[in-house]
């Protein structure tokens, strides 16, 4: 049995089989999983927010959606992923807060995430098979490398597996 290596809040990895990946905690940030199913090349990347051209002097590539996909992308690939076998999961980008302004769809940083996150990995040609992202509560996720099964847990909602 592989260990289960954490994943904290803007930050990623890459592991192997029999290790597993997990990061708790995922509110209107996004857990980007890849996997390739053959050489069982795993990674999780945990993303606060969309776009990094937006805050100036920003030393950590992982927090945000178009730095962080791209060096797990790069660290998966080194590891041994497969470019052509590699395929992505998301979960979180959830409304944590309601935002009583009339504008509150501009500053839904939940739903922003997600985007990027699934223009970033189209951009790199890296297929996005399932997703459970939105609504409003939080989520821990658990990246499987035997088979690249992404087990969410929510509390008072059933496990899922996508």
């Amino acid at each position: 049995m592989g260990e289960m290596i954490k994943v904290g809040m803007a930050d990623l990895k890459v592991c192997k089989y029999p290790d597993n990946l997990t990061t708790i905690g995922l509110g209107s940030c996004i857990g980007i999983a890849m996997y390739d199913p053959s050489t069982k090349v795993t990674g999780l990347a945990h993303i606060m927010l969309p776009d990094s051209t937006a805050i100036r002097n920003n030393t950590n590539i992982a927090k945000f959606a178009d730095t962080g996909i791209q060096e797990l992308y790069d660290q998966m690939i080194k590891k041994g992923a497969n470019r052509a076998r590699l395929v992505a999961k998301i979960a979180g980008g959830a409304k944590m807060f309601a935002i009583s302004s009339g504008a509150s769809n501009t500053i839904n940083v939940g739903d922003r995430n997600a985007q990027a996150s699934r223009k970033k990995l189209k951009e790199l040609g890296v297929r996005l098979v399932s997703e459970d992202c939105g609504l409003n509560y939080g989520r821990t996720v658990e990246i499987m490398s035997e088979d690249g099964r992404y087990v969410i847990k929510s509390v008072g909602k059933p496990v899922k597996s996508i």
